[in-house]
């Protein structure tokens, strides 16, 4: 139940550390510089805003909406995007760090990472066809059963994708990195 809805407003230098917005709704709204970690979105609506430079570490998002949302430079460590609503779900990642976090079986089809840290996050059942990793570091990243159909991984680096567990059908890769598509089969490539 939506109890506080904002409306093409900005915040500044929040700090709500381990508190929240829980059951607020943000329409066309801006955060700049603001400290949400450990905190509770739960049921929260954000559509059409963007995020910069924020901590979202560890954020709590049961239920939560994310429809056009944009995150830029911000740190994201260890959340758990996969109890998210994902119903008209779509946001964008540009140089932001998502250590640790899970996209498990998520339908993010199109879905952009543009400079993100992507180390250690799982992508297990994902659906990722179409989207963008452009200069993603992907160190250690979980696919398995994953959907990358027609995604684009050319300027992506250490990732490992089996393509006998993924669907990889029209996917693009660089040369240079061609390896992480071997690295199951442990084998020397000099």
């Amino acid at each position: 139940m939506i109890t506080t809805v904002n409306i093409d407003q900005e915040f500044k230098d929040l700090n709500m550390q381990e508190s929240g917005l829980s059951s607020y709704e943000f329409d066309s709204c801006i955060f700049k510089d603001c400290d949400f970690s450990k905190s509770d979105f739960n049921g929260a609506v954000f559509k059409d805003c963007t995020f910069h430079n924020c901590n979202l570490s560890m954020l709590s998002l049961k239920d939560t909406s994310f429809k056009e949302v944009e995150f830029y430079d911000c740190k994201m460590l260890g959340i758990n995007f996969q109890s998210i609503n994902d119903f008209l779900l779509s946001f964008k990642f540009e140089n932001c760090i998502l250590r640790m976090s899970s996209f498990y079986n998520l339908n993010i089809a199109e879905t952009e990472f543009i400079s993100c840290d992507l180390q250690e996050v799982d992508f297990v059942s994902a659906n990722l066809s179409k989207a963008v990793f452009e200069s993603c570091d992907l160190k250690k990243a979980i696919f398995t059963q994953t959907n990358l159909q027609k995604a684009d991984l050319t300027t992506a680096i250490n990732y490992a994708i089996n393509p006998s567990e993924n669907n990889i059908k029209k996917a693009k890769f660089s040369s240079i990195s061609i390896v992480g598509l071997l690295a199951h089969l442990d084998i020397e490539v000099v």
